[in-house]
């Protein structure tokens, strides 16, 4: 499977979040305790929102803990809202078009887990996808083709209504394919402004996830850790295992469950359930 982070709020270098934690993404390309595999080494991705609304990516095939460029990258780098992406490939090659996370426009995604005996049902899945989106689509894995049906679906206008469109789908070929359990995922994906992340399997057991607590009773419980004291109230992580070991810090999602994270605002978790 893989392993992912998503941030926002106060700008921080992205060495802060990839490397410094002691279970840091790197480590956890390595490492992982949570993941279904340890080793989440078929490449990484990062993706970015600098001066455009446009997001940019960064892309690589190889592990992460081995990239020079994403270690030298990642000490100038200075970022308010970052998805970042170690991959560890359930079937799919290894090739940069297949590396988290996808974009679309001024979207982002990126997805840990699979669906279910991906080739059996590929080709349906891939014609419900809007035909103006279909040349847009690079890579193989089924996770950009998640990412596509929810567009089609309507993710644009509405994140939480069209994932669940996409997932109701995926479930409702899957099963007439004699697929018993069809879709498992943790999903991360912003427009730039807000960030929502969703936790959801057919059988009810999905991968980890996590939601950091508020940043304001952190300090109250730290006061003297000093990476807690330059950020806003408002900065959150949502992380696929946690990044440190500090009591209270991380709070596991439920199981179907939505966290919306918007600026200025307390993130909030509502159930999901196509």
């Amino acid at each position: 499977m893989c392993r992912w982070l998503a941030y926002s709020g106060s700008p921080v270098r992205l060495e802060e979040l990839l490397y410094a934690p002691e279970n840091s993404l790197v480590m956890q390309s390595k490492h992982a305790k949570l993941g279904a595999t340890a080793v989440n080494g078929d490449g990484f991705g990062i993706g970015w929102y600098g001066n455009t609304s446009t997001p940019g990516l960064f892309l690589s095939t190889e592990p992460a803990w081995n990239d020079r460029n994403l270690r030298e990258l990642s000490a100038q780098i200075t970022v308010d809202r970052v998805f970042a992406h170690v991959r560890a490939s359930t079937g799919g090659a290894v090739q940069r078009s297949n590396c988290h996370p996808f974009r679309h426009q001024n979207w982002l995604w990126m997805h840990n887990g699979l669906i279910a005996k991906f080739p059996l049902v590929r080709r349906e899945l891939m014609l419900a996808i809007d035909p103006v989106l279909f040349p847009l689509i690079e890579g193989s894995t089924d996770s950009e083709i998640m990412f596509y049906l929810a567009v089609s679906f309507g993710m644009e206008q509405d994140p939480p209504a069209g994932v669940a469109r996409m997932v109701e789908f995926v479930e409702d070929v899957g099963r007439r394919a004699g697929v018993e359990y069809p879709i498992q995922m943790t999903v991360a994906v912003t427009d730039g402004s807000t960030t929502w992340a969703f936790r959801y399997s057919s059988r009810g057991k999905s991968r980890s996830l996590f939601h950091s607590t508020d940043v304001s009773t952190l300090r109250r419980q730290y006061p003297d850790n000093p990476a807690l004291h330059h950020l806003t109230d408002d900065s959150r992580l949502i992380v696929s295992e946690p990044l440190a070991d500090l009591v209270g810090a991380w709070q596991e999602v439920p199981e179907s469950t939505c966290v919306v994270v918007r600026p200025g605002v307390e993130e909030e978790l509502v159930p999901f359930k196509p």
